[in-house]
């Protein structure tokens, strides 16, 4: 038995399917298991609530022996670190307590980096924790998430995508579809032992003026990339009723990414999925809509 968590996010949604194609029995949980696709509902086990919540994890872990784990983002929690590990303590109690044998976590790149980097932290302290329980153990790390463009949508689509990145400061990035086949591959393969990080990167790091310049193309439309200020962009967050600490860690990380927390060496294996086709892909239809 297979557990996902946040089973109706990006990630989630993707990974169920993957899941369901190989045969597997899975049991998600849900806080609303309406949201679940209509298609997927009777093919799963559901167990409705938080899987921050003890006795969820309990009922929800009993008898499964693989676990995907995502703690999903609250803008209003202050202490970014403290949420991460708060969220997840039940859950290892539950991986001790229940056996589970192999447990997948959705991280970033960039463990042990120096400095401040906001997000990034708290994701290599809940990769500790998890550590901890004994289960056998697989981080995935990863860089800029492409979708992270879609609430850009609109914007780019006239002309124009923001971030606080230098232009001509290379970015690894990732596809979420990719992130997906990667949790299925591991959830499905009970061969690996251990503790260990799988980092997930797309074939190209590309600059921000280099992906702007693949928008124009696969758009067919100017897109010129605009640098933000990082503290116009701590108090645009704020405006939007984020949490100081919350916007703060967001801002840490982005300046992480400019000081080269993503970057790897050539040696490490790169994910199939491409800026340029995702964005046929994924963001052009985006834009359209």
């Amino acid at each position: 038995m297979i557990v996902v968590t946040a089973p109706t996010g990006q990630i989630g949604r993707l990974l169920l399917d993957l899941l369901l194609d190989a045969g597997e029995d899975v049991r998600v949980i849900a806080r609303d298991p309406a949201r679940l696709p209509a298609a997927l509902r009777g093919r799963v086990e559901t167990v409705r609530g938080s899987h921050g919540d003890a006795d969820v994890v309990a009922r929800a872990f009993a008898g499964a022996d693989r676990v995907f784990w995502l703690v999903p983002p609250d803008s209003g929690a202050e202490d970014v670190r403290r949420y991460y590990l708060d969220f997840t303590t039940a859950a290892c109690d539950a991986i001790e307590r229940q056996g589970v044998e192999r447990v997948v976590a959705v991280s970033s790149l960039g463990r042990g980096f120096p400095g401040r980097t906001g997000h990034l932290a708290a994701a290599h302290a809940l990769e500790g924790l998890l550590e901890s329980t004994g289960a056998h153990f697989r981080a995935l790390q990863m860089p800029f998430f492409m979708e992270n463009l879609l609430h850009q949508a609109e914007s780019i689509g006239k002309g124009e995508f923001r971030l606080t990145s230098g232009a001509d400061r290379p970015l690894a990035l990732c596809a979420v579809r990719d992130i997906a086949a990667a949790a299925a591959g591991l959830l499905l393969d009970g061969t690996w032992d251990g503790r260990d990080a799988v980092p997930v990167l797309s074939p190209d790091d590309l600059t921000p003026e280099g992906m702007a310049r693949t928008m124009s193309e696969v758009l067919g439309r100017p897109v010129r990339y605009s640098e933000t200020d990082p503290a116009e962009h701590k108090a645009a967050l704020r405006r939007y009723g984020m949490a100081e600490g919350w916007a703060q860690a967001m801002i840490d990380m982005a300046d992480a990414q400019d000081r080269g927390v993503y970057d790897v060496g050539p040696e490490v294996k790169r994910s199939p999925t491409g800026f340029r086709r995702w964005c046929e892909d994924v963001l052009r239809p985006a834009v359209a809509a």
